[in-house]
C-alpha cells in the first residue's frame, strides 16, 4: 500500500484530478466517451484506495504503459475496489450516514403532514417509497460512474461527459441549488428564532427590542455558529453536529406522535379555547366525526403540489460524491450502504411525521406543521422545544450544504488549485455574507429559488446522473439499447417530467397569487 498522503481535503481533488489529460482534444473524448482512463497515469501514481493484495508496484509502473482500452478494461475488472487519486479518506461509516442524513433532511419534513393531507395515507405512502427507490437508483447511478472514471466529484463527472460545458452545468446547478437551500434554512431562522424567544420570554407585543429581531439574529446565528464549523477543512469533521441535528429532528418526530395522542379532535383554536366546550371525536349519536376520519387516499386541487415537495424529499446528490471522497476505505458498494441507510431512516422518520402529524389536524393542518399547533396553545412548552430542536437542526445542516457550494466554485473557478486556507475561509465567508444579505434585504427573492429549486433539484436527482451515466459509459460496454442505459434514459425523462410539473405551478401559483407550492427540502 503507499504511503498515507498529508490529509488533503475533497477540495484537493481539482487540483490532482483533472479528468482529461491536457494534452487530449475533446473531440477524441466524444468519440470515444468511453475510454476514460482511470487516472492520468504518466503524470500521477494511482492509490489503492481499498486493502486488497495486489502488489502496490503493479500500479505505476505497469500501468503508466497500457493502452487507454486496455487500462480501462483493467479498471472495470477491479470494479470492487476503485482506485481513487484524488484523496485518501479517514471519515467513518457512521459518521458519513450521520452527514448524508442531515444533508437529506431539510426543512421540506414540516411540510409533509401538509402533503398527506393533499394525497391521503396510501397514495402519500406509495409516491414517498417511489421516491425513495429512485433517489437511491440515482445515488447508484453517481458511485458507478465515480467508479469508472475514478473521480469523484459531480463536476468533473460533467467534465468527462461534455467537457466544459458539462462541468459548468454541474456546478452552477450545485451552487444555485444549495444556495437557495441554505437561504430557505436562514429563512425560517430569521423568522422562527424571534417567535420562539418572544413566546418563552410571554412578550405579547415586542417593543422593538434587538433580540426580537431576526435580522440580528440570523447574523449572529451565521457568524457564532454556521461560520465555524463551515471552515473545517474536511466534512467528516461535521458527524457530530450532523448526529445532533438529526438527533433533534428525532426529538421533533417523538413529540408529533405524543401531541396526536394528546390533542382531541377535532382541535379547538386557542381564541375560542375559553368559552368553547371540548367537542369530542364522537358525535352524540356516538358515531366518529367525519372531521376526524383519516382519508386513504384524496385527491383535490393541492394534491399535484405534493408531487414535487415529495420528489425533492431525498435532495442530497451533491453530498453524495463529496462525503464519498472522505469514506475510509471506500468502496461502491460501501457508499451505497451509507446511502441506503441514510434514505430508509429519513424516509421512516418522514412518514411517521406525516402520519401522526396529519393524525393530530387531519383537513386543518396547515402547509407548515409547528404553525398548526400554536393555534392550540402558542405558549405550549413542548412545542416551543420541538421549534427550538427543528431551528437547531436546520442551522446545523447549513454548513453540510454549504461544503459543496464550495468545492462547486473551486471546481469552476480554481481549477489546478491545491488546498489552500485562506480561499478555503474568504469562499465560506463570502458565500455566508451573500445569503444573510438575500434572507435580510430581499426576502421576496425566495421565490425565484423556488423556481430554481424547480429546475436544478430534477437535473442533480435524474437528469445529470442518468445524462452523464449514458454519454461516459461506453457502448462496447453496455450499447445505446442496453437495460441499464434505457433505464437510465427512462431516469431523465423523470426528471424532465418533475421540472415542467415544478415550474408549471409555481407559475400557476404566482398568477394566481397563491402560495401553496412552497417547495420544499
Amino acid at each position: 500500500m503507499s504511503e498515507d498522503k498529508p490529509a488533503g481535503t475533497v477540495e484537493t481533488a481539482p487540483a490532482e484530478v483533472n479528468a482529461i489529460p491536457n494534452g487530449k482534444g475533446h473531440e477524441e473524448e466524444s468519440t470515444a466517451a468511453a475510454k476514460t482512463p482511470s487516472a492520468d497515469a504518466g503524470e500521477k501514481e494511482t492509490v489503492p484506495s481499498s486493502a486488497h493484495n495486489d502488489s502496490p508496484h503493479r500500479t505505476e509502473n505497469a500501468e503508466a504503459n497500457l493502452p487507454e482500452s486496455q487500462e480501462f478494461s483493467s479498471a472495470m475488472e477491479d470494479k470492487k475496489n476503485p482506485r481513487f487519486t484524488d484523496f485518501e479518506g479517514k471519515t467513518s461509516f457512521g459518521m458519513s450516514v450521520f452527514n448524508l442524513g442531515n444533508a437529506i433532511m431539510g426543512s421540506g419534513i414540516l411540510g409533509l403532514a401538509y402533503a398527506m393531507a393533499n394525497t391521503g395515507v396510501v397514495l402519500f405512502l406509495v409516491l414517498l417509497t417511489v421516491v425513495a427507490v429512485l433517489s437511491s437508483y440515482s445515488i447508484h447511478l453517481l458511485l458507478k460512474l465515480s467508479g469508472i472514471v475514478g473521480i469523484r466529484a459531480y463536476e468533473q463527472l460533467g467534465y468527462r461527459a461534455f467537457g466544459t460545458p458539462g462541468k459548468m452545468a454541474a456546478g452552477i446547478a450545485i451552487t444555485l441549488q444549495n444556495i437557495g437551500a441554505m437561504s430557505s434554512y436562514l429563512y425560517i431562522v430569521k423568522y422562527e428564532f424571534p417567535l420562539v424567544i418572544q413566546a418563552f420570554l410571554m412578550v405579547d407585543v415586542p417593543a422593538g427590542e434587538w433580540y426580537l429581531n431576526g435580522n440580528y439574529l440570523v447574523i449572529i446565528v451565521s457568524f457564532a455558529v454556521i461560520l465555524p464549523l463551515a471552515l473545517m477543512k474536511q466534512l467528516g469533521y461535521l458527524g457530530y453536529t450532523s448526529g445532533f441535528s438529526l438527533s433533534c429532528m428525532v426529538f421533533f418526530l417523538i413529540s408529533v406522535i405524543y401531541k396526536k395522542f394528546n390533542t382531541p379532535c377535532p382541535f379547538v383554536d386557542f381564541s375560542f379555547n375559553s368559552t368553547a366546550l371540548n367537542v369530542s371525536a364522537m358525535d352524540l349519536g356516538g358515531e366518529p366525526n367525519p372531521a376526524c376520519i383519516p382519508k386513504m387516499a384524496n385527491l383535490n386541487s393541492q394534491t399535484a403540489y405534493t408531487i414535487p415537495i415529495l420528489a425533492f424529499a431525498f435532495v442530497c446528490h451533491p453530498e453524495v460524491l463529496p462525503i464519498y471522497t472522505e469514506l475510509r476505505n471506500p468502496t461502491k458498494k460501501k457508499m451505497q450502504h451509507v446511502a441506503n441507510i441514510s434514505i430508509a431512516v429519513m424516509y421512516s422518520m418522514y412518514f411517521l411525521a406525516a402520519l401522526f402529524g396529519y393524525l393530530t389536524f387531519y383537513g386543518e393542518v396547515e402547509p407548515e406543521l409547528l404553525h398548526t399547533y400554536s393555534r392550540i396553545d402558542p405558549y405550549d412548552t413542548l412545542i416551543l422545544c420541538v421549534r427550538v430542536a427543528v431551528l437547531t437542526a436546520v442551522t446545523l445542516t447549513v454548513p453540510i450544504v454549504l461544503f459543496p457550494v464550495r468545492r462547486a466554485i473551486q471546481q469552476m473557478v480554481f481549477p489546478n488549485k491545491t488546498f489552500n486556507w485562506p480561499r478555503h475561509i474568504a469562499i465560506a465567508l463570502v458565500l455566508l455574507t451573500f445569503i444573510n444579505l438575500l434572507v435580510i434585504f430581499a426576502p421576496n427573492i425566495l421565490g425565484i429559488f423556488g423556481v430554481i429549486g424547480a429546475t436544478s433539484a430534477p437535473c442533480l436527482i435524474f437528469i445529470f446522473p442518468a445524462v452523464f451515466y449514458i454519454r461516459i459509459v461506453p457502448e462496447e460496454e453496455e450499447p445505446m439499447r442496453s437495460f441499464p442505459k434505457v433505464l437510465a434514459a427512462c431516469f431523465a425523462g423523470i426528471g424532465f417530467l418533475f421540472m415542467i410539473m415544478s415550474v408549471s405551478f409555481i407559475i400557476i401559483d404566482w398568477t394566481s397569487g397563491n402560495s401553496s407550492a412552497s417547495s420544499g427540502h
